[in-house]
């Protein structure tokens, strides 16, 4: 395998800068605003729950606009535009988070920064095609997750810094969360420069009269040639029942430690441990990529997840939550690379962006899903095990798809 060209390199960076905000979607964020809400009397069933719904609200948006936004993207001259615009959106959103007081404002600012991320990755996965080939694919999305890891435990280091130093430092702990989000945000941006300098569109479709009329009935022509497509529509099932539990468990599971009496300090600590972990395993899935195939890879992944689940639900001790934190950095990087380069392989180049606003419905309407019904759960039964235990069963429904996918594949 060649050493990585300069525009996969910068491709790559693009994982490095936004990593750090999902870093701190499932670590210093959820913790920051429970905190707030228990100072305003919100219990810890209903301030999971709320955040759980706001989460909700964040992947039907971008289910909505992704697979418009994709096919007026997959027009010539379109995608860095708008693939720009949503990143900017998710970096301001960012920085925002340091000026609410109030949980409720909190939340609305976060809605507004996650929906900014989700979306510019439905066009950050379809430039995939773009800069690099499909024998590069697996080893090349491999590494923007491996690097994504690791890159981003550096503006995280240095907000834990600040968030749990505060006091020695002699700033106030909301100022110490205003500089986090601030330094993220900056991050967030920097990184992504070299990307918007060199990225050029190769495939594309022409420029038409209307592009954003057409964009609609490009659309309905998409979902009409998926579901020809018995490979590519198993696979978005598959995946839309797979990817729920493990965009769950990314969102919800400080809200869940949390809950079940885990300490703010041994969350984070756990919680950066797997970006650690992440990283070599994820460089490593790139290189078995050589070895195994990557069907059988995506196969292994979703069991292991299964089982990381099944032992989630008994869950009380600050070592467990460790065990499983490294648990998840082993299959994590694994899952979500080798599925979107997988997708990438399958579905026409020229149509790209089209076709990854789909697998954004699919995956971002799992996340949906699988918070959704965490949040009931957790206030039906008082409990977020409740939550967890459905997860189980959205693996093995996915798992059982997945493999209907690789025979229709193989057809």
């Amino acid at each position: 395998m060649n050493k990585l060209t300069k525009l996969e390199k910068r491709w790559i960076l693009y994982d490095v800068g936004n990593s750090a905000f999902v870093l701190l979607t499932s670590t210093i964020i959820p913790i920051y605003y429970k905190n707030i809400a228990a100072a305003s009397g919100i219990s810890d069933a209903d301030s999971t729950a709320f955040f759980g719904y706001a989460t909700s609200l964040v992947t039907i948006l971008v289910a909505v606009l992704g697979p418009v936004l994709g096919t007026l993207a997959d027009t010539k001259g379109f995608k860095k535009p708008v693939f720009t615009l949503f990143m900017m959106m998710g970096v301001l959103g960012c920085a925002g988070l340091a000026l609410p007081k109030t949980w409720v404002a909190f939340l609305a600012v976060y809605v507004i920064a996650k929906t900014g991320l989700n979306a510019s990755l439905v066009f950050y996965d379809a430039m995939l095609s773009d800069v690099t080939t499909d024998e590069r694919m697996d080893v090349v999305s491999a590494q923007g997750y491996a690097w994504g890891y690791i890159g981003s435990c550096i503006p995280f280091i240095l907000s834990l810094v600040f968030a749990l130093c505060s006091d020695a430092i002699g700033i106030s702990g909301g100022t110490a969360m205003a500089i986090a989000f601030l330094l993220n945000a900056a991050w967030w941006l920097l990184v992504t420069l070299p990307l918007l300098k060199s990225y050029e569109q190769k495939h594309y479709v022409e420029r038409s009269p209307h592009p954003v009329r057409d964009s609609f009935g490009r659309l309905a022509k998409v979902f009409t040639e998926v579901r020809k497509k018995p490979e590519i529509w198993y696979f978005l099932l598959a995946f839309f029942f797979y990817i729920d539990g493990v965009y769950t468990i990314i969102d919800m599971a400080t809200s869940y430690g949390k809950d079940v009496g885990i300490s703010d300090t041994n969350l984070l600590l756990a919680l950066l441990l797997t970006q650690v972990v992440a990283f070599p395993c994820s460089i490593l899935v790139g290189h078995l990529t050589k070895k195994m195939r990557s069907t059988t890879l995506i196969q292994i992944s979703i069991g292991g997840y299964f089982g990381i689940v099944l032992f989630a639900l008994q869950l009380d001790k600050a070592w467990e939550f460790w065990f499983l934190a490294v648990c998840v950095a082993v299959f994590q990087g694994a899952i979500q690379s080798l599925s979107r380069s997988y997708y990438a392989r399958i579905v026409p180049k020229e149509k790209s962006t089209e076709f990854f606003g789909f697998f954004d419905i699919f995956g971002k309407g799992a996340a949906f899903m699988g918070t959704m019904l965490m949040g009931i759960s957790t206030q039906l039964f008082d409990t977020s095990r409740a939550g967890v235990a459905l997860l189980a069963v959205m693996f093995a429904i996915g798992f059982v798809l997945f493999r209907m996918a690789v025979r229709k594949a193989e057809a």
